[in-house]
């Protein structure tokens, strides 16, 4: 098997979909050796700002010297993004190797009459297997959906579950209400284990104060003792306290306010983590590794004259973010690009965005779940904007350049498929 025929085995849609419960990848891994465990893990749930946490801790644990295995998802623009070892991607070898390994272990499941394993729990045994060979120091592993019943809750035990912030999103398969979905993240949370969290909702706060105390958990909350000191369309500067630890005039290079939050999440685990004995680190690391961070596709500035910006802002939570950081920015108009699923809070997502939009380019991703080009726009016409419908997304980046003047900006947004693609075309002209 080849890297080509190991994607398209991966990829087939006869495995798309999921499973409720751990009985499936937990059978494969069985079969494959259990390679998950004895690896060190810190796990993340939540609903926005798992990326770019993972990325901070990653970095900080890299510039501490050990070796970091880091676990995300989706992928943007290479499915090998998906699970990298200090940095660099998979390699296309371990990927087939690995996949040819876990093509004979389903197999044996279909003939123990079981069903074949879903395309998420197949990545999350590749990743597996491929950190369980190279055995980094530390495993940022991030959930894929929810939390519970997530493929990656399989493991048993890990160094500390990290809960990013809450909100509403997926709610057909995690619940209706914070509080049921707020339950399904806190289903990392492992018995006897330590839970950190950024300060949450009321009703979320709640649900991890309960899970917590039921699995004999340890919660720890990081404070809200942070001083910015800075914001600007290049990063920002703060200062942050946590159990009489100061830390001044951080940087950060990536864009918006909350980055500052998802950073002190990060650096609250790490300090924790440090004070429990179960890493060693200093501070010029942290600091290093928050400046050192990028993430793809996060309010990621590819070009400026003009200043071409792309975010994967997929949720209302997401938008309102995104929303906030534009006014960072000096420009005469702005040009939009959108593209949002046809299952997400579509009208509340262009109440926040259609204000700010002088140009909207609708656009569409190639998946099933996408809402059409046609009909976004039609939800766009109500509010009035100039509006030009690009099904094709290399044509929707094209007429945004050739109505941008030096001056303006430009961004690309909505749907986490869409800016993948977005980045790969304007990294290319």
């Amino acid at each position: 098997m080849n890297y080509d025929e190991a994607l398209s085995y991966i990829n087939d849609k006869s495995k798309f979909g999921s499973k409720l419960g751990l009985a499936s990848i937990g059978k494969l891994l069985e079969k494959l050796g259990n390679p998950q465990d004895g690896l060190k893990i810190i796990h993340l749930a939540g609903t926005n700002g798992k990326g770019s946490t993972s990325a901070y801790l990653s970095n900080c644990i890299m510039e501490a010297g050990y070796s970091v295995g880091s676990f995300t998802s989706p992928f943007l623009e290479r499915f090998n993004e998906r699970i990298s070892l200090n940095g660099r991607d998979i390699p296309d070898e371990d990927l087939a190797k690995f996949t040819v390994k876990i093509r004979t272990a389903a197999n044996e499941m279909i003939e123990d009459g079981l069903e074949h394993p879903t395309t998420f729990e197949i990545v999350t045994a590749l990743a597996f297997l491929y950190y369980n060979q190279e055995d980094p120091d530390y495993v940022v592993l991030e959930v894929g959906l929810g939390g519970r019943f997530d493929s990656t809750n399989i493991i048993r035990e890990s160094l500390c579950s990290i809960i990013t912030t809450i909100d509403y999103d997926h709610i057909n398969e995690l619940g209706d209400t914070l509080e049921k979905i707020a339950y399904q993240k806190a289903g990392i949370i492992k018995k006897d284990g330590l839970v950190i969290s950024y300060p949450q909702k009321e009703e979320v706060v709640k649900v991890l104060k309960d899970v917590s105390k039921d699995m004999g958990a340890e919660l720890i909350f990081s404070t809200e003792d942070i001083e910015v000191v800075e914001k600007t369309d290049y990063g920002s500067k703060f200062n942050y306290e946590f159990n009489g630890i100061q830390l001044n005039n951080i940087k950060t290079s990536m864009i918006g306010e909350y980055q500052i939050y998802n950073a002190t999440l990060a650096v609250t685990a790490l300090l924790v983590l440090k004070e429990k004995g179960l890493i060693q680190i200093k501070n010029e690391d942290i600091y290093n590794g928050i400046f050192n961070t990028k993430w793809k596709g996060r309010l990621e500035i590819l070009k400026r004259d003009p200043i071409f910006l792309i975010d994967g802002a997929h949720n209302l939570q997401g938008i309102e973010k995104l929303s906030g950081v534009l006014k960072l920015f000096k420009y005469k108009k702005l040009i939009l690009g959108l593209s949002i699923l046809k299952d997400k809070d579509v009208d509340s997502m262009l109440d926040y965005l259609m204000p700010l939009a002088d140009i909207v380019i609708s656009t569409e991703v190639s998946i099933a779940r996408k809402l059409s080009a046609e009909k976004l726009a039609d939800k766009i016409k109500k509010y009035d904007k100039e509006i030009f419908v690009e099904k094709n997304i290399k044509e929707a980046v094209l007429k945004s350049i050739e109505l941008a003047d030096k001056d303006d900006m430009i961004v690309f947004g909505g749907s986490l498929y869409l800016i993948g693609e977005v980045r790969t075309i304007v990294n290319l002209l």
